[in-house]
């Protein structure tokens, strides 16, 4: 008897050693994350002889557990798959997580760290379980494995051994199939950020309309890959050419979709030969309506009219406004004239006095992510230096004064990165045919 016994012995030794090989070289296929969980819980409980198994992964940034697989049979033998999430220091998957050791329970009802809430949901009855940490490279938690319900009773020493070998073994593969999806995510996201980037600078006036006695020019970069500004030029006639900047607040995706909402009205606004401030009326309608809780745009949105030299303009937040009066050389800050777009449906849309260009002046239209750029020092840029910088190089092409002015920004802020958007417009009255005549 003692020898048959002995022989029993070395079968199910053998037998199970068989299955831990048959798992590793089952897990050392390329998988994803989900495969390797299923064929992992697949081994384990046929292994163990289990009803049911279940893997915990451990989320980093919340700190919490939360299954992607949970594998078993009702009474029925249906399997059963449920999505939970919960603190990584609840129950005994938790306590498992915390102390990084295996713990053996016997009868889980009669444990007080046995969340039976778990059972209450999917109305299985738990009698036993094996938790074991899942330990990765580094000793870095990946997460819990647990086997419920071993048929013949409950777990023994021989089974905390097998299922810490399995553990380890499943804790290395599923820690490289979740970096490696995250670093296909990743390349994924870049891809598809790069091509946003593409589709957002698209759709930038490639080339700014040409205006008798007038000069235009305007240059914006994000901060990320897509960006929460823009600004647009449309001609209307011989003589006129609408003017837009909208600032989103962040950047990002969400911005620059938001933005790009707001030039699109505007502009069929305008091509249906409607007023800038029913236009922008019915856009700040629209997007209080569209864009999330505390979320609004600025927005500067004018007509520059040569015949007239006048800019009839409505600013919705956007602010300042810089007005460079070369007659008098005097620079005038403008404040914005109505609240942002997308906060007060109804908000007033009044239109302030216009603006009155006379030869030489420079009207610039500036997002805050140049004012507010700052040094190593936290010292801001500041529209006094932007404005004596468009002072003393007035006279330079506006594509000139435009790199001017990102050099000057850069050699101030030296290393400090660029954490908002940049946004510039500069329009000047040149001299003209009309003034030209009269010399």
């Amino acid at each position: 008897m003692h020898q048959a016994g002995l022989s029993r012995c070395s079968q199910l030794e053998s037998c199970s050693l068989w299955r831990i090989l048959d798992t590793t070289r089952n897990l050392a296929a390329p998988l994803s994350v989900e495969e390797i969980l299923q064929k992992a819980i697949e081994s384990v409980l046929q292994v163990l002889d289990a009803e049911r198994g279940t893997v915990f992964l451990y989320d980093t940034k919340t700190r919490e557990l939360y299954t992607k697989v949970s594998k078993g049979s009702r009474t029925q033998g249906a399997p059963v798959s449920h999505d939970i999430r919960f603190p990584a220091d609840k129950g005994i998957a938790g306590e498992t997580a915390r102390s990084r050791r295996l713990i053996n329970v016997p009868d889980c009802y009669a444990d007080p760290r046995f969340n039976r809430e778990l059972d209450r949901q999917t109305g299985f009855v738990t009698r036993c379980l094996l938790s074991v940490p899942l330990m990765g490279i580094d000793d870095a938690l990946v997460g819990v494995l647990q086997v419920l319900n071993k048929r013949s009773g409950g777990f023994d020493e021989d089974d905390e051994q097998i299922a810490a070998t399995l553990a380890a073994h499943c804790a290395a593969v599923l820690q490289r199939a979740m970096l490696l999806e995250e670093y296909v995510a990743k390349q994924k996201m870049e891809r598809d950020l790069a091509l946003a980037r593409e589709i957002q600078l698209g759709a930038l006036p490639q080339r700014l309309p040409e205006l008798d006695g007038y000069e235009l020019a305007a240059w914006s970069q994000p901060a990320e890959e897509t960006g929460g500004d823009i600004y647009d030029a449309l001609a209307l006639g011989d003589r006129r050419v609408a003017l837009l900047l909208g600032d989103a607040t962040g950047h990002g995706i969400g911005p620059a979709l938001s933005v790009s909402q707001l030039r699109a009205m505007f502009r069929m606004g305008l091509l249906l030969d409607a007023e800038i401030g029913p236009v922008l009326s019915k856009i700040n309608q629209q997007l209080t309506l569209d864009l999330p809780a505390h979320c609004f745009i600025t927005a500067f949105a004018g007509v520059l009219d040569s015949g007239e030299h006048r800019i009839h303009y409505l600013s919705a937040g956007q602010a300042p406004l810089l007005h460079y009066h070369a007659g008098r050389d005097e620079l005038e800050w403008l404040d914005a004239s109505s609240v942002p777009i997308g906060i007060l449906a109804g908000a007033p849309m009044i239109a302030p006095a216009p603006i009155d260009l006379g030869p030489g002046d420079i009207f610039a239209l500036i997002t805050d992510g140049f004012f507010e750029y700052h040094n190593g020092d936290g010292e801001q840029f500041g529209r006094e230096r932007i404005g004596e910088l468009l002072r003393s190089h007035r006279r330079a092409p506006l594509e000139a004064l435009i790199e001017t002015l990102r050099d000057c920004i850069g050699h101030f802020a030296g290393d400090s990165p660029q954490e908002d958007d940049m946004t510039v417009v500069l329009v000047r009255r040149t001299t003209g045919r009309q003034d030209q005549s009269a010399i």
